[in-house]
C-alpha cells in the first residue's frame, strides 16, 4: 500500500531533518486518533500488522537519492545520506483494539525517526479500511468526478496543491489522480505534498512543517513561546526557505500575538488549517498591516477540509487583498463517488516528547480553532488555556 519511502508528505522529511539537525537526541510518541470512533475486528488488526511489517522493506533507492539531493536542496545531503540507511521498524508500532473494537496505535522513537511513521500508518489504515469492507472504486468514475472539480479550478483561477496522502482511498487511485492533475490542471495545480508522486510526475513537492513542530516546542520550552521558538528554529534550519507557517496549533490568535516583525517579513505566508477562513484571513491581514507589511506580498494557504465550491467563495473574498492558494486533500484523493460513502476521519499526532532520554516525558496537545480538532490531555488543555490567555 505504500509504494516507496518517498510515498509520504514533504513536511515529514523537512521536519525530520529539523529534528536531525537541532534536536538529534529528542524523543517522541505519536498516537493515532479516529475521530469517528469506528469499530474494527481482529481480522482487520492482523492485516494491519502485516502491512506494517511490509514497511520495513522500503529503502531509499539510488534514483530516489539523486532526485531528493537535486530537487529538494534546502534539505542538506547529510540528511538524505542518513535516510538511505533508515528502515521502518514494525516492532515499534503498537497496534491494538480495545474491548469496543476501537483502534489504538502508538509509535515511540527518536523524533527524527518517529515522525516518518505518521503518514504511512494513516494511509495504510485508510486503504485497508476500504479493502476489508469490500468498498471498491471505479477509477474512471473517480477521475470523472475529479475532472468536474478541475473545471472549476481552471475556470476561476483557483491555485491549489494536492494534500491527500494520509487519507487517500488507495495508492492506486492516488497515482491516477495525481497523473490527472498533471494532465488536466497544469496551470493551477501548484504541486503535490507527496514526494514520490512529485518525482514520478515531475511536479513540485509542496510542504513546510506540521503541528507537531510547534507541539514539540511547547513540550520542551512551554506554551507561552512555543510558536515563537518553533519559528526561530525553523528559520535557523532553513534560512528563509519553506516559509509558509502553520498558524493554528494553539489557535491563530496566540500565534499572531507572538509573531514578530522579523518573522513576518521573512515568512512567505501562512497556512490556515482550522477556524473560519474569512475571520482568520482578516486577522492575518490586520497583523501584517500593524507591521507595515503589504498583505499582497504574502500568501495564505487554506487547507481546512476544503472542496472547490468553498474554496471559490474564499478566493472571491480575498482576491486583490492578499495572495492565496489551497491544500486540498481528502476531497481529491478519497472521493470514489459511492452513495453513502464517508472517508476515514483519522489523524496521528505527537502526544508526548522529551529533549533526551535523560529528561522526563512531557505531554503535548493541539488546540486548534475548531473544537473537533483538539487533541490531548485534559489537564494540559487547562494549563495551556491559562498560559495562552484563552480562557473566557
Amino acid at each position: 500500500m505504500i509504494l516507496s519511502i518517498l510515498d509520504t508528505d514533504l513536511y515529514k522529511f523537512s521536519t525530520s531533518n529539523a529534528y536531525f539537525q537541532l534536536y538529534p537526541l529528542a524523543e517522541g510518541t505519536f498516537t493515532f486518533n479516529d475521530r469517528a470512533n469506528e469499530v474494527y475486528d481482529e481480522t482487520f488488526l492482523a492485516a494491519l500488522r502485516e502491512e506494517f511489517a511490509n514497511l520495513s522493506r522500503l529503502a531509499l533507492t539510488d534514483g530516489e537519492f539523486e532526485y531528493v539531493c537535486s530537487r529538494i536542496r534546502y534539505v542538506p545531503q547529510n540528511y538524505w545520506e542518513w535516510l538511505r540507511g533508515f528502515r521502518f521498524d514494525a516492532g515499534r508500532i503498537d497496534a491494538s483494539l480495545d474491548a469496543e473494537g476501537h483502534l489504538h496505535i502508538e509509535v515511540t522513537d527518536l523524533l527524527y525517526k518517529v515522525t516518518l511513521y505518521e503518514v504511512p500508518v494513516l494511509a495504510i489504515v485508510a486503504e485497508l479500511r476500504n479493502r476489508v469492507r469490500g468498498v471498491q472504486v471505479n477509477v474512471e468514475t473517480a477521475l470523472g468526478l475529479l475532472d468536474a472539480k478541475l473545471e472549476s479550478a481552471n475556470k476561476y483561477a483557483l491555485s491549489f496543491s494536492e494534500f491527500g496522502t494520509r487519507r487517500r482511498f488507495s495508492s492506486v487511485l492516488h497515482d491516477a489522480i495525481v497523473a490527472r492533475l498533471k494532465e488536466k490542471c497544469p496551470e493551477y495545480c501548484a504541486g503535490t505534498s507527496n514526494v514520490y508522486f512529485a518525482m514520478k510526475y515531475s511536479m513540485t513537492p509542496i510542504g513546510t512543517f506540521p503541528h507537531e513542530w510547534v507541539m514539540f516546542h511547547s513540550g520542551v520550552y512551554g506554551y507561552k513561546r512555543a510558536n515563537y521558538f518553533s519559528l526561530e528554529d525553523w528559520i535557523k534550519v532553513y534560512d528563509g526557505a519553506l516559509g509558509t507557517a502553520l498558524i493554528d496549533t494553539f489557535t491563530t490568535g496566540s500565534f499572531l500575538r507572538t509573531l514578530t516583525m522579523k518573522q513576518a517579513k521573512l515568512l512567505d505566508g501562512f497556512r490556515q488549517d482550522s477556524g473560519d477562513e474569512k475571520a482568520v484571513g482578516d486577522a492575518i491581514i490586520a497583523r501584517l498591516k500593524e507591521f507595515g507589511i503589504d498583505p499582497k506580498s504574502k500568501i495564505i494557504v487554506f487547507s481546512n477540509a476544503l472542496d472547490f465550491p468553498r474554496y471559490k467563495e474564499i478566493a472571491d473574498y480575498f482576491r486583490g487583498r492578499i495572495k492565496f492558494s489551497a491544500g486540498i486533500g481528502t476531497n481529491i484523493t478519497c472521493d470514489p463517488g459511492l452513495e453513502g460513502y464517508k472517508p476515514a476521519n483519522i489523524v496521528m499526532k505527537l502526544s508526548r516528547c522529551r529533549m533526551s532520554g535523560k529528561d522526563p516525558w512531557e505531554k503535548v496537545i493541539k488546540i486548534s480553532d475548531d473544537l473537533g480538532k483538539h487533541m490531548g490531555d485534559d489537564k494540559e488543555f487547562q494549563v495551556a488555556s491559562y498560559e495562552l490567555h484563552l480562557e473566557g
